[in-house]
């Protein structure tokens, strides 16, 4: 609505809209400005020396030298989960790399790039004896409430037990006491989890497909820079450089579906 509010003031004067304006400002103000996540190991998180660091950063970096020349070149603004996609659409921000799934029901809000990471749902355990998708049939899993992680274990495991939990310290304590096998969640996410706690195991087990993508605003007047982005995103693929920045932050690399 606001984009076609944009367009019928302009012709109700007489006057053409410049469809390439934002992507102008963007270049006339020097900096590229970012939605970032502060607190999702390996993606995005903030360093001991308080410096924002992760595979998100070094995208959000690289696509301001794309576009403005430099990596430094660059305004991280950290968000919540709930403020990803409304910060992009009032145009408080040029862009979102915030761990945001493509779904159909998010592309009728903004639009996305390619997705420049495929993210999967799996496990992590201190038991031994849990190895592969099997072991856990009859197992004691947490999961987060309200995750798209609850359907998948549940089809795949259908006889495990779920135990909901309100966040990762939770199901923390919870491995901790014995109370409960395993944890399930995001990958990306169990990751950080086992880089930060060693002690614990990620089981080679993905479940279903998340594809993560740059969020971008919807409107003619963001073509160019949606152009741009686009085909940053997929230079960076081609070339290897996303996937030797997977690999820098250990995380796993789905080689099927990343050679697109």
């Amino acid at each position: 609505m606001k984009n076609l509010l944009f367009i019928l003031g302009f012709l109700l004067l007489g006057v053409a809209p410049s469809f390439s304006a934002d992507l102008d400002t963007i270049i006339r103000r020097g900096k590229l400005i970012v939605a970032v996540k502060n607190n999702l190991p390996p993606l995005a998180f903030l360093d001991s020396q308080g410096n924002l660091q992760g595979l998100e950063i070094d995208i959000a970096k690289r696509l301001a030298s794309e576009i403005l020349g430099s990596d430094s070149a660059i305004i991280l603004k950290p968000v919540s989960n709930q403020e990803r996609l409304q910060v992009v659409i009032d145009d408080r921000v040029d862009l979102a790399i915030a761990r945001v799934a493509i779904t159909p029901a998010r592309q009728r809000l903004v639009d996305f790039s390619p997705f420049y990471y495929l993210d999967s749902s799996g496990f992590v355990t201190k038991n031994p004896q849990l190895q592969r998708l099997e072991d856990l049939a009859n197992s004691r899993i947490a999961v987060l409430n309200g995750s798209t992680t609850i359907a998948l274990v549940r089809s795949n495991l259908p006889n495990a037990i779920l135990r909901g939990v309100a966040s990762y310290q939770e199901a923390l304590n919870l491995l901790e006491t014995g109370e409960i096998d395993a944890f399930a969640a995001d990958n990306s996410l169990l990751t950080g989890w086992v880089q930060q706690f060693p002690n614990y195991r990620q089981l080679p087990i993905e479940l279903g497909a998340i594809a993560l993508g740059v969020v971008l605003p919807k409107g003619l007047q963001y073509q160019s820079l949606r152009e741009r982005v686009n085909q940053a995103i997929e230079r960076l693929e081609s070339t290897g450089w996303l996937a030797e920045r997977l690999n820098y932050w250990g995380l796993p690399l789905r080689i099927r579906e990343m050679g697109r």
